[in-house]
């Protein structure tokens, strides 16, 4: 029998699974007031308070409406509200009112101490996300597509793509990723936003402006998209608990979406997770330098989740290609006008200290937590080198401590890239620089999210979670000879 909790006590147990549990601190106890959820994510306790929790059941009710609503509009009308939401991005006055509002997020996290590498909207990514709308404008995506069909003697079956129901998002601040996640609608699903607290007001701004506009022009339910205003992690936690999820997909740091994966598995909803990045790089002793320089410095351009984080040089190549991999940094640093920092062992350091670009060049250890490690550089490119005796020994390391994300072998060798591409543990693999892992800018899609292999290898898709990829399969038998019968 279940019971409502109206209150904790300091130091009571609360079990976590498995036999284990975990003490309610002091401040959970004095916080907690009947109404609001306790939710339970590893060994942690995660306070939602009520005012949350209700802010967004209302929002995946209004969805979940939203979804059915949806059903009965033409695909004709969800490809002019990607056309409406586009257009409306090209307006002078829409993007006035997104820049202000961007304007002052970025001070207000400037003056908290915040990172804004990926908050501060810019002319370019508003014509990125036209691009991208475009796309999905484009795309013949039809939700009762048949893309199979089993003949049987006086009847037939027809396998249909249909889509799942209510998307649940929980992203950095990022305000770009409103064009990605909109791509949901484009398979007739509807989506419920929360965006990190920081981009709030841009978010808020681009929903006023574009979104809702364009959902109201293009004769869909003004909810098919909603995002929840609030800057509460609470609210993030509460969505992905929420079971009338058909799909959690959250993008943001590791140990983050870790968590908000935990909570939406907990209650059974599927998830797809984009938290820990970082690229790897193997250079092999036939490399030349003319493929691996360009590839190094194009995979430092900006810190990403598709950057280049670890680099692997085969030993007895080290007095050729040390040099051209530093340097390649060292020009990927002059590009921001930036000192890049390298970690190796000392061995390492001391070659690297004796190079001709070591002016723009830090050294440091190998940080504690060593080659799984994923750096979160500003300004200045960070990365680790590491020496290795074989491409064996390269994979070996990868598979053992990276995120199983990306692997680029650097060489013209297509034998030696089927090699690694068939002992990697990871979804992306090719053989120049990093960057190129994105839906919009491989596929022709924009992406909703990457996801690595680090909690186990996808099943029935790849890597690129892409709006075209949220559906699922219906059956519809038509019979054509009433008498059948097993």
């Amino acid at each position: 029998m279940r019971e409502q909790i109206y209150r904790f006590e300091e130091g009571q147990l609360v079990l976590t699974g498995g036999g284990e549990g975990v003490r309610v601190s002091a401040e959970l106890a004095a916080a907690f007031v009947a109404g609001d959820q306790l939710l339970i994510s590893g060994d942690s306790l995660l306070h939602v308070p009520q005012s949350e929790a209700g802010m967004v059941s209302a929002a995946v009710e209004a969805a979940d409406d939203a979804f059915s609503d949806l059903a009965q509009c033409s695909d004709k009308a969800i490809s002019s509200f990607f056309r409406s939401f586009g257009s409306a991005l090209t307006l002078a006055e829409v993007r006035e009112q997104i820049l202000a509002a961007n304007a002052f997020d970025v001070a207000d996290a400037q003056r908290r101490g915040r990172s804004t590498t990926r908050l501060e909207v810019t002319q370019q990514m508003l014509d990125d996300m036209v691009a991208g709308l475009n796309m999905w404008s484009e795309i013949d995506m039809r939700r009762d597509e048949t893309v199979d069909t089993v003949q049987h003697a006086g009847w037939d079956i027809e396998v249909r793509r249909a889509p799942v129901g209510v998307v649940g998002f929980v992203f950095e601040g990022r305000p770009n990723v409103f064009a990605d996640a909109a791509g949901v609608i484009r398979t007739g699903n509807t989506a419920v936003l929360r965006i990190g607290s920081d981009a709030l007001g841009t978010a808020q701004a681009m929903m006023a402006s574009a979104v809702v506009p364009a959902l109201t022009a293009a004769g869909l339910p003004t909810s098919s998209i909603v995002l929840i205003e609030s800057r509460a992690h609470a609210a993030g936690w509460a969505l992905f608990a929420d079971r009338r999820l058909a799909l959690a997909v959250a993008r943001g740091s590791g140990p983050a979406v870790d968590q908000l994966g935990g909570i939406a598995r907990s209650v059974g909803t599927p998830v797809s997770l984009h938290g820990t990045g970082g690229a790897w790089m193997i250079v092999p002793s036939t490399a030349t330098p003319s493929w691996v320089e360009p590839a190094v410095a194009a995979s430092l351009d900006r810190k990403v989740c598709n950057t280049a984080n670890v680099c692997c040089i085969e030993r007895s190549a080290v007095d050729e290609m040390l040099p051209v991999v530093v340097r390649a940094v060292a020009a990927a640093a002059a590009e921001r006008e930036a000192t890049a920092i390298i970690h190796g062992d000392e061995e390492l350091r001391t070659l690297i200290s004796q190079s001709a670009a070591a002016d723009r060049i830090r050294t440091e250890p190998l940080p504690e937590a060593g080659l799984g490690h994923e750096f979160e550089w500003e300004n200045d490119p960070e990365l680790s080198i590491v020496l290795v005796d074989s491409i064996e020994h390269a994979v070996k390391l990868c598979n053992e401590h990276s995120p199983h994300f990306v692997v680029s072998v650097l060489t013209d060798e297509p034998e030696l890239v089927e090699r690694v591409y068939a002992s990697a543990d990871a979804p992306f693999v090719g053989n120049g620089f990093t960057r190129w892992v994105d839906g919009q800018y491989a596929l022709g899609q924009p992406e909703l999210g990457l996801s690595n292999w680090q909690g186990g290898r996808l099943l029935g898709r790849g890597g690129v979670l892409s709006g075209s990829s949220v559906h699922t399969l219906r059956l519809l038998a038509q019979f054509s000879d009433p008498t059948i019968r097993r």
